[in-house]
């Protein structure tokens, strides 16, 4: 029987059987297994992997993976109308032209010997999202809001030198379990009931669960759920009563026409800026900001890097760079207060750029268009039979939550029936909340237009009741 011939492959770098053992005799040992030996064998896998034979030539991979990919329905092809963190908004140009610049696309932790200009663009964009927040400091984006959220309760905690947090269940399930796995086992998380009837916090739950040991609570204003909480200065007075911390998460292309936080007491704010120029990336795309004011208990407790400006010997140039380095797990791997390794930098110059071109206005004009196409949308699908808006009576932002209990279909039918007419209904959430069975979360964006709106409605009325409104 003719043997096989040891496939080398081509992209995995020292592949090569003799430069593999020359690496070997360098390091002392004798063959690859002996680095593998305090895996316990019952861990080991020991049959054959059933793999596909490997493409050879790079033209032939690219064939097989562009196959693979024409298989996708994309939101260019299809109207889409799914929310839930992640959503499709307009991208102007120039975002996807500054962020493709290779001084900004390839740079990696921004030392000075490589920097052009990073620096200052990422001053430029803290900047922007202060001036927007109403807040004074700015991180480096983090990974993304789970991380942003996680990393806000761990530094309050620090702050206060407390270990429970409340957290409002209306909060995103990825989310949460995200906050549960960074916190653990050092802070206690404890959730606070939303109203069933409006969506907002229940106040009475948060006074029965507010004591002087709690850290504070994280609430996210709009809501998972869509809910705008008008509530926020009440909830910051319950929990400053105790010497607590109120921590808010925001989707900040709301704050064009919603008040920031920072207006109704609120002491740390984070959230997600995909919605300021990110493409929806298959989970990329993604890109967290933390936000405080300008106070030392504040800032020293930033374990992300902060970037400020400074005067230099030449008059009339400035300098920009890190500041309180010594602060970060950058500077003290082993003392430092969290690990924060990779940054999500790009996207924060790329929503600098989304904030300079749109202005102040432009964001304001960009929040009335938003919501007046959501209550567009909301009053249309409530005309549908079987189709009802829960918490109707409190305002939305951009994302509501359909209730399809009394059409007699259940969510995933519905929405197999709305992509055969090449539309992406609403995010499921009928196994995120249990008590919402048979719902789902859409969302409206400057993107959708009466056309768009309309055409989701006559095509939700033909799959649920067979005929139009």
């Amino acid at each position: 029987m003719k043997k096989r011939k040891a496939f080398i492959h081509p992209y995995i770098p020292n592949s090569v059987p003799e430069i593999k053992e020359k690496m070997l005799e360098e390091i002392g040992v004798k063959d690859i297994e002996t680095l593998y030996e305090d895996i316990p064998e019952e861990l080991r896998f020991k049959d054959e992997m059933k793999l596909p034979e490997p493409y050879l030539s790079e033209y032939a991979l690219k064939k097989h993976v562009e196959q693979i990919l024409s298989k996708n329905q994309t939101c260019q092809e299809s109207l889409s109308f799914l929310g839930g963190d992640c959503w499709q908004h307009y991208i102007p140009a120039i975002c996807d032209e500054i962020n493709q610049r290779s001084e900004f696309l390839t740079a990696y932790a921004g030392e000075p010997y490589e920097d052009h200009g990073r620096f200052q663009a990422l001053f430029e964009y803290a900047s922007m999202i202060g001036d927007l927040l109403e807040m004074d400091v700015v991180n480096v984006p983090t990974y993304d809001w789970g991380q942003a959220a996680s990393t806000s309760i761990r530094m309050a905690g620090r702050i206060t030198g407390r270990s429970e947090i409340l957290i409002a269940d209306s909060i995103s399930p990825d989310r949460l379990l995200i906050i549960r796995n960074y916190c653990s086992p050092v802070v206690k998380i404890t959730l606070i009931n939303y109203d069933k009837e409006t969506g907002k916090i229940n106040l009475e739950d948060l006074k029965s669960k507010i004591s002087d040991k709690v850290i504070g609570i994280y609430f996210e204003n709009p809501s998972y759920l869509g809910v705008i909480d008008d509530q926020g200065e009440i909830i910051s007075d319950i929990v400053h009563k105790y010497g607590a911390l109120c921590l808010v998460g925001i989707d900040p292309i709301t704050l064009g026409i919603l008040k920031p936080p920072s207006k109704y007491g609120a002491d740390i704010v984070c959230g997600d800026i995909q919605s300021l120029g990110m493409h929806m990336q298959y989970g990329g795309g993604q890109a967290g900001f933390i936000a405080t004011r300008d106070e030392e208990r504040y800032v020293m407790e930033y374990p992300s890097r902060l970037f400020g400006i400074t005067t230099t010997i030449v008059e009339g140039e400035h300098g920009f760079g890190d500041v309180t380095y010594d602060r970060t797990s950058f500077h003290d791997r082993i003392e430092g207060k969290e690990f924060i390794g990779t940054a999500s930098a790009l996207w924060g110059i790329t929503a600098g750029v989304y904030l300079a071109l749109a202005g102040p206005q432009g964001m304001q004009e960009l929040g009335k268009v938003i919501v007046q196409k959501s209550q567009y949308a909301i009053n249309k699908l409530s005309e549908i039979k079987g189709v009802s808006v829960l918490f109707s009576q409190s305002s939305h932002f951009k994302e509501f939550v359909l209730d399809f209990t009394d059409s007699g279909k259940t969510v995933e039918t519905i929405n197999k029936s709305l992509l055969e007419k090449g539309i992406f209904g609403g995010k499921n959430i009928t196994r995120e909340f249990s008590e919402l069975d048979n719902c789902a979360v859409y969302c409206i964006t400057e993107i959708h237009s009466k056309e768009d709106i309309d055409r989701l409605a006559q095509t939700l009325d033909e799959c649920i009741n067979g005929g139009g409104i």
